[in-house]
């Protein structure tokens, strides 16, 4: 007995160990991976005297983000608004009154049996009404590296900023594709310009760990049929 009780100590153990590990990983999006070393630099030609070199970038070259490892600053003005509403309404409303006519010879006429009737009321009324709105703002900036360039040139990118403050931290994350025609000459480009964004916002630490269900509160909204 004093074993079986040990092994479903350690299956509480593990089981615990498990969802802690599940908080505590951090699931995102965002294309990956969110960071690319640049292409190794091919070796240096010998000198031949010209200014012109394949090697590096034109003298007249500006320094926006083209090539897999450069870095591009998203300014992220995202914002949203939705609103919708609804109502509707039924009124439904019946009556029946069933009587006995008056039936004249009959023994029962003594005792009332022409004065049987039966009467019936029905009524029914539904009344629904909702409501949804939705108001999200979302700005700052954010610093992405280009992780791939497409055949027509357009630059995926990805990254990340992580800020730490006190006991949790605090994960901004950005990916999509850019067109390098928006790119400004400050190596900037909006949100809103960029395709297939997807911008996250997340936290990690004892608050948002207070702020999630845990595995067995799950289990058992997965389970119970009411």
């Amino acid at each position: 007995m004093p074993a079986a009780s040990d092994r479903l100590l350690a299956i509480f153990a593990a089981l615990a160990l498990l969802s802690g590990c599940s908080l505590l990983q951090q699931t995102t999006n965002v294309h990956q991976p969110m960071s690319a070393r640049p292409v190794p630099a091919a070796a240096p030609a010998q000198a031949t005297g010209s200014i012109y070199s394949t090697t590096s970038r034109s003298l007249f070259e500006d320094r926006r983000a083209r090539y897999v490892g450069d870095t591009l600053t998203i300014n992220l003005v995202e914002k949203n608004t939705a609103s919708k509403s609804s109502n509707a309404s039924a009124n439904r409303a019946a009556t029946v009154d069933v009587g006995m006519p008056v039936i004249s010879g009959l023994p029962g006429k003594s005792i009332g049996l022409n004065k049987i009737g039966a009467a019936a009321d029905d009524t029914q009324t539904f009344s629904g009404k909702g409501a949804a709105a939705a108001n999200n703002v979302f700005t700052g900036t954010v610093t992405v590296t280009v992780i791939d360039v497409y055949s027509n040139g357009n630059l995926l990118v990805s990254g990340e900023k992580q800020v730490a403050i006190n006991q949790g931290q605090e994960f901004i994350r950005f990916s999509g594709v850019v067109n390098p025609t928006y790119v400004t000459t400050s190596n900037t480009v909006q949100s809103t310009q960029v395709a297939d964004a997807r911008v996250e916002f997340k936290g990690s630490g004892y608050i948002d760990e207070a702020q999630t269900m845990g595995w067995m509160q799950r289990a058992f909204l997965n389970i119970l049929p009411f």
